[in-house]
């Protein structure tokens, strides 16, 4: 494991959110050199039990999302669960949560009532549609968000909306939310006062919507499944070859005419009529027929090589089977390897970013086991094993 902390050396994250967005918050933070501790319910979380697959028991899911962490099941419920809570958030930077905001005031950790207890506190609320509004305690989830923001109403193909196959609200969420957790740091820094980050699914997925909606709101047509083209740009999509399709993204009209040139398409490239991308949008199905026919006499290698050549951005559709191999990705040492006390050795994908570039990207900690840490962060919290016995009794905290 590397000893490497990183910038949020220091800083301490009480979270007690489950599922894929909010726990993503937590991970970026430790992955940042800040100390995690994951509060669990006493069946633990979640995606504990999404699966399979499972690495001796242990849910892929789940370690994906929960490296630089320690667990300590808790019943935040009752009184004494909420008792050491609270004297966990006395020593604390930043709180995470994705508890519907009902349930929150129900359990007595209503975020006003924290604000004014932990004035110092920065507060990450995690949710579907935000902390407010009229649809503020409705659940959500990726598929809702991905719904609702108008994300699957142009995604599929033959005007059938389709979700993009992966948790994309969750990682998009949990990433905004780290970005603006570490913002409110900074400030929490100069002020002593924390605040309260409020983070909704909904708009994190409406920031991928951006130059859709703005192109809409301009006046442009309401935009259905388009099957992997681009609304604005032509030629920007998929085109099978004779082995196996690739992908094309012909940005401004000196692409275009590379691209032309690279495929044997010279009369296309001559033709003022469609030197520009607005012309070439009025005349797209021309464009992308000749395209195709071009293409359906190369291989995937060939027609690749001659676009790379030319500097024409362009690239093979991958199976996972193939990212994981890609020589990019294994130069850039995106897959990071973790040795789990359970699951044995683990891979999943390192955090999206480089802080120097000589720091090793391994995670100080993998994933935890349910509850390992309990008795480590309440020892540090001043309870002894006779306190620790009786919270076991109680059903207040789980020990393994």
């Amino acid at each position: 494991m590397s000893e490497n902390r990183g910038p949020l050396q220091g800083v301490r994250v009480v979270d007690v959110s489950s599922s894929y967005a909010a726990p993503t918050t937590s991970m970026y933070l430790g992955d940042m050199g800040a100390d995690v501790i994951k509060v669990e319910p006493i069946w633990g979380d979640d995606a504990r039990g999404w699966g399979p697959p499972f690495l001796n028991g242990e849910a892929a899911w789940f370690l994906s999302v929960n490296r630089n962490k320690k667990s300590l099941c808790l019943d935040i419920r009752s009184d004494k669960g909420r008792e050491i809570l609270f004297r966990l958030l006395e020593t604390a930077d930043v709180f995470i949560e994705n508890l519907n905001p009902a349930k929150l005031e129900k359990h007595g950790l209503g975020l006003d009532g924290l604000r004014e207890r932990f004035s110092h506190l920065v507060i990450c609320a995690v949710s579907g549609f935000g902390l407010d509004g009229p649809d503020a305690s409705l659940p959500g989830y990726d598929l809702i968000a991905q719904a609702r923001s108008g994300l699957m109403s142009v995604t599929g193909v033959d005007d059938v909306p389709q979700r993009v196959s992966t948790a994309l609200s969750d990682v998009a969420a949990g990433t905004v939310a780290a970005f603006a957790v570490a913002s409110a740091l900074v400030r929490q820094r100069t002020t002593g006062r924390g605040e309260i980050v409020d983070i909704a699914l909904l708009e994190a997925d409406l920031a991928f919507m951006a130059p859709r909606i703005a192109g809409f709101l301009a006046g442009g047509e309401e935009p259905r499944p388009c099957g992997g083209t681009d609304s604005v740009i032509a030629v920007y999509q998929s085109f099978p070859t004779a082995d196996r399709s690739i992908v094309i993204a012909l940005g401004n009209d000196r692409l275009w005419q590379r691209a032309c040139r690279a495929l044997g398409l010279h009369e296309l490239a001559a033709d003022q009529d469609l030197a520009t991308n607005a012309q070439r949008r009025g005349r797209r199905s021309e464009v992308v027929e000749a395209f195709a026919g071009a293409l359906a006499e190369m291989t995937s290698e060939m027609a690749l090589k001659a676009l790379q050549l030319a500097g024409v951005p362009c690239a093979p559709i991958n199976y996972l089977s193939e990212v994981v191999a890609d020589p990019q990705v294994v130069a850039r040492q995106a897959i990071v390897e973790q040795h789990h006390p359970v699951a044995g050795r683990f891979q999943s994908v390192a955090a999206p970013w480089r802080l120097g570039s000589n720091e090793p990207r391994e995670p100080r900690l993998p994933a935890p086991l349910l509850g390992q840490h309990g008795r480590e962060i309440l020892t540090e919290a001043g309870y002894d094993a006779a306190a620790m016995q009786d919270l076991v009794e109680a059903g207040v905290v789980w020990l393994p």
